[in-house]
């Protein structure tokens, strides 16, 4: 998946004495688009390094993010920098797909993908309307005026397999899913909402999205997915009773029982939906 990419390991220890080194790579978004390599195929770093895009006045503008394999990670807050020959800005949802880089250089950036999304929505206190500033101890946000302090949000979200037999439940999105029309199949998913445990979650999104009942809910596998602040819990369940399925055509555009044998996967192996696709398919344990 996206996150397994030793012998590398990510190292999101807060570390506020960190300053921006000529081989930092540098992340940088303007509204919904980020600073990226614009050939498919090239020598160049995926996102640009310090000594790239830095200048001597700049460094402050930079607040470190977390480390993978030794290399530093900087979220970029000017709203200009020097563009690199190669580079331009290009729709971060579409990263994914575009582009040639080892596994680690997406999962960082779907890390700082996160993070910067948080930095963005905390730049002011919820409670007093103050601007926040990074806390000197920890990864959060302190209003110096109030006290309020803001640690990154992190969403709790579900993926159901649900097994009838030897077939599982795909679907389709109805809309527009990850910048693009979904084009491939995946597993039901969805959020989980107050005062409720993930199991619920599980039951609840399949009867709101299939009209199908569960049970044996059984936990598989966690994620985390950046790109929408998600920790994703993964669960196979068997369909109860009816398999009769009454699609929401607000939220899926198909939904069918497909036999383990014709189950065809995702474009890459990053995702959890696609590895419990795949173990479902290879008849392994679900």
């Amino acid at each position: 998946m996206l996150q397994d990419i030793a012998p590398l390991r990510l190292d999101n220890r807060w570390q506020l004495e960190q300053v921006v080194q000529a081989d930092s790579v540098i992340v940088h978004f303007q509204q919904s688009k980020v600073l990226v390599r614009t050939a498919a195929a090239s020598a160049d770093p995926l996102f640009p390094l310090a000594a790239m895009v830095v200048g001597e006045d700049q460094s402050a503008n930079y607040r470190y993010l977390f480390h993978i394999g030794g290399q530093s990670y900087f979220l970029c807050l000017a709203e200009h920098v020097r563009v690199p020959a190669g580079y331009g800005y290009e729709p971060a949802r579409q990263v994914r797909t575009a582009k040639q880089a080892p596994r680690s250089t997406f999962f960082a950036f779907y890390t700082a993908w996160h993070l910067a999304t948080w930095y963005q929505h905390t730049r002011f206190c919820g409670h007093c309307g103050q601007t926040m500033q990074p806390d000197g101890a920890e990864r959060a946000m302190r209003c110096p005026a109030c006290g309020h302090v803001e640690y990154p949000r992190i969403n709790p979200a579900i993926i159901a397999g649900v097994i009838n037999g030897d077939q599982i439940l795909l679907t389709k999105y109805a809309t527009q899913h990850l910048g693009h029309h979904s084009t491939f199949y995946a597993l039901i998913a969805g959020f989980t909402e107050i005062g409720e445990t993930l199991e619920e979650t599980v039951a609840r999104e399949v009867y709101e999205e299939v009209g199908l009942y569960v049970k044996n809910v059984r936990y598989y596998k966690s994620q985390p997915w950046g790109s929408a602040a998600d920790i994703l819990a993964g669960f196979y369940c068997d369909v109860d009773g009816s398999t009769q399925i009454h699609m929401d055509k607000q939220e899926l555009s198909r939904a069918i029982w497909v036999p383990r044998e014709q189950v065809v996967l995702q474009p890459d192996d990053w995702s959890l939906t696609n590895e419990m696709m795949a173990r479902f398919r290879d008849g392994q344990s679900c």
